[in-house]
């Protein structure tokens, strides 16, 4: 095999479901290249076993220089090194965010974009026969579903957010996203639900894709501005894999890192880090953001039954000031002990996580060298706005306040972190920046757009080259505000159209281009 029509880097939650949606009713040879192994670790499809994969061999194990808005920390960045990506290790939830994400990204300039234009998709990537026919559809590869019997104190969460005035929903992907309920869960018959056992597995199976796993893709291949393969290592040995197509599902760390050791990026950076430059595109490594996530604990009063699900079963989707025009807070509430690795609780203590959804903070990623093997360079700037600082000290607050609701009276022990006596809003702002750490979200790396900190154009197609996209979550021109995976999933069918149906001519950048 030497030449296919299409290649995806990148067996995670966007190639997946791009590559099966590619194969379908088509004659074409589609071959996903995965740096990872076969999903077969038992703890992938044991769903609340998800923390105990981090650091292990299914796992990239990033982690982010020292964060001067984070009180100086290095953040550990958990990023699946499997088939399947990151669904294979997240926490399953499934939310497809809100109506305005995906406006904002049509208002911007990304044309089809559209919350109305994607309604259509999100629809056809699921099962939900009792879901809204407006909203939801049937006869999709995943079958999201809320927990059909909740952990109690689950339960006791979202009657407090009903008992202080909060709007209760029945569905966060339906009619009403704002409020508090139960989220749906990517769990079938007690199994994860990952986007390769929903779509790539079953693609493999009908022989129309093939999965290359160990393949640690190196670089992309150029004859002239056309980008004709790539170029990858397995078992030892470099290999060399010709395609009408190129399609870098690598996720929004080794998307933008892939592209500039091909030589698309930042001038400056690429000359740094000694690689030629192919064409000068400065947003690559651009625009990395992510979500925040600070552990809001209570000592339990009574044991809290063991988990049955993800541990984590029900939300809140909140704002942080009256005058927000949307939510920006996400409550999720965690039946276990959850807070950053420098901090000890009691045993059976519970969790109230509060989420910054919208952050304004934008950061970097940058090649320490040319070397594939060489980590990148993560710089989030997490809390250098002070807008998100405000936000998560209001957010500690609102956690709080729903602790204190008559609904938790039963299981609400003392205030763990950050304790009773942290009252005073300086000590409220230094909790934020020692406490809150990564949602394990990050986005936005190879920014779509239509101006010149772009890096893909509304059809994905990379900046200055030919028959070369980018489908992941590096694409969003800004984060969904809610967890990312059901976005990316959402990225790798709209890609498939894309793919697909005809296209605009490509685009002429001009002066950006710097040949070799």
């Amino acid at each position: 095999m030497s030449h296919v029509d299409v290649i995806v880097v990148g067996a995670g939650s966007s190639g997946c479901a791009l590559a099966a949606r590619l194969s379908e009713g088509r004659d074409a040879k589609v071959v996903v290249l995965e740096a990872g192994g076969e999903d077969s670790l038992e703890l992938i499809h044991t769903p609340a076993a998800w923390p105990a994969m981090w650091g292990t061999e299914v796992d990239w194990a990033y982690e982010t220089t020292p964060q001067a808005g984070a009180a100086g920390q290095v953040h550990q960045w958990p990023r699946g090194k499997v088939v399947g990506g990151s669904s294979s290790l997240n926490g399953m939830v499934y939310i497809r965010g809100n109506r305005a994400d995906f406006d904002a990204w049509a208002y911007q300039g990304c044309v089809g974009w559209s919350y109305d234009d994607l309604l259509p998709l999100f629809k056809r990537m699921e099962n939900v026969p009792d879901g809204d026919p407006r909203y939801r559809g049937v006869g999709g590869p995943i079958d999201p579903r809320p927990a059909a019997n909740p952990n109690p104190i689950s339960t006791a969460f979202v009657e407090a957010a009903r008992e202080q005035g909060r709007t209760v929903t029945d569905d966060f992907n339906g009619e009403q996203f704002e409020g508090a309920g139960y989220h749906d869960l990517l769990i079938k018959d007690g199994r994860r639900q990952s986007a390769a056992v929903a779509y790539l597995h079953p693609a493999v199976a009908r022989g129309d894709v093939e999965l290359v796993t160990g393949a640690h893709v190196h670089q992309l291949v150029f004859a002239g501005d056309r980008c004709t393969g790539v170029r990858y290592q397995r078992d030892g040995r470099l290999e060399e894999l010709q395609a009408d197509e190129v399609i870098v599902c690598a996720g929004a760390i080794d998307s933008p890192s892939l592209l500039m050791r091909s030589g698309i990026g930042p001038a400056d950076d690429l000359a740094e880090a000694g690689i030629d430059v192919r064409v000068d595109v400065p947003g690559v490594g651009r625009n990395l953001h992510d979500h925040l996530l600070m552990g809001v604990l209570w000592e339990a009063a009574q044991p809290v039954p063991p988990p049955g699900y993800n541990l984590a079963e029900s939300s809140m989707f909140a704002r942080s000031r009256p005058d927000a025009l949307v939510p920006d807070l996400h409550f999720m509430f965690i039946h276990v002990p959850f807070h950053l690795p420098t901090y000890a609780v009691a045993e059976g203590s519970w969790t109230i996580a509060v989420g910054l959804v919208r952050p304004a903070s934008r950061g970097t990623l940058r090649l320490a060298s040319a070397d594939p093997a060489a980590k990148p360079i993560l710089d989030p700037a997490y809390l250098t706005e002070r807008a998100d600082l405000d936000a998560m000290v209001a957010g500690l607050e609102q956690a709080r306040q729903l602790a204190a609701a008559h609904a938790f009276d039963p299981w609400r022990g003392a205030e763990a972190l950050p304790g009773e006596g942290v009252r005073d809003p300086e000590a409220l702002r230094d909790f934020v920046r020692h406490a809150a750490g990564t949602y394990y979200h990050p986005v936005g790396t190879c920014r779509m757009g239509v101006g010149p900190d772009a890096v893909v154009d509304p059809q994905l197609r990379v900046r200055g080259v030919e028959s070369l996209r980018v489908a992941d979550a590096s694409i969003m021109p800004d984060i969904v505000s809610a967890n990312t995976n059901t976005a990316a999933l959402l990225i790798g069918e709209k890609a498939a159209d894309l793919v697909k149906g005809s296209a605009p001519a490509p685009i002429d950048v001009g002066h950006a281009r710097v040949g070799i």
